[in-house]
């Protein structure tokens, strides 16, 4: 591979990294369309380098997160069982599909999950009598100096959507927290920057569920994969960083905004 496309693939790697980890997403819903859109990476092999980045981008993030106390470990332990079971099966069904199928479905996967983050983006799932009893898998957030606690609402939903978000990871290589994050903070009363932190927390393990299906198959071109997860690594680290920076509002806003541009731009290309 020529040096300079190293350096443009560590760039990539970098600036997806950031934004995913920014929200809570994993880089990989910009990766994947970047790698296939732009530079003419096959699909399938773009999805196994998004997935191992997103082990390696995860990793890092959510030692970040962990400290600010924006991981609920607990909900993520109990997420985590059905998101590996999902991330296997959307690996192993991800080979039974044509390239236009994965196309649409990327398309479609993000155009849902961003129409449900802009309808209750003005929602915020916070109570602020410190002295409401959180609940099991409940907890408190600290926020600008303030203390509020939360409490987790159907978890069979978040369950479901686990489940879900693991298949998407493992067949679309995003690492699932497009789906989870969403559905925790519009569904389950888990605040936007706990459902972030909490996703990251879980993205690397649902990936590597997967990648070693992708691994097997071949579709891992290691210089591209590499390069990749290089440049990842510290544009993740500085995503964490920076997003206790952005009010809640404007998180949520941007979030569907991206999701629903990328998810246009993938149906195009899928055509």
């Amino acid at each position: 591979m020529p040096e300079h496309s190293t350096a443009l693939l560590a760039l990539l790697g970098a600036a997806t990294g950031l934004v995913g980890a920014l929200l809570g997403l994993g880089g990989g819903v910009f990766l994947v369309p970047l790698l296939t859109i732009a530079l003419g990476v096959p699909i399938r092999a773009a999805i196994a380098a998004s997935l191992i980045s997103v082990i390696a981008t995860a990793s890092a993030s959510a030692t970040v997160n962990l400290d600010r106390g924006f991981v609920n470990m607990r909900l993520g332990l109990v997420l985590e069982v059905a998101t590996s079971v999902g991330g296997l099966a959307g690996g192993l069904t991800a080979a039974h599909l044509t390239p236009r199928q994965l196309f649409h479905a990327f398309a479609a996967t993000l155009a849902v999950m961003g129409v449900v983050m802009g309808l209750r983006s003005g929602r915020r799932n916070i109570i602020s009598d410190l002295g409401a009893d959180p609940g099991v898998l409940g907890g408190r957030l600290v926020e600008a100096g303030t203390v509020y606690v939360y409490r987790v609402r159907r978890l069979a939903v978040g369950l479901l959507a686990s489940l879900a978000a693991g298949a998407v990871s493992g067949l679309l290589g995003v690492g699932g927290g497009i789906v989870k994050v969403p559905v925790l903070n519009a569904f389950c009363g888990v605040p936007i920057r706990v459902a972030a932190g909490t996703s990251t927390f879980m993205i690397g393990v649902t990936a590597a569920a997967s990648a070693f299906i992708y691994f097997s198959r071949g579709d891992v071109i290691l210089p591209l994969t590499a390069a990749v997860a290089v440049g990842a690594l510290p544009g993740s680290l500085l995503g964490a960083h920076l997003s206790d920076r952005f009010a809640t509002r404007s998180l949520k806003v941007m979030m569907a905004v991206t999701l629903l541009i990328v998810a246009g731009r993938m149906a195009v290309a899928g055509r």
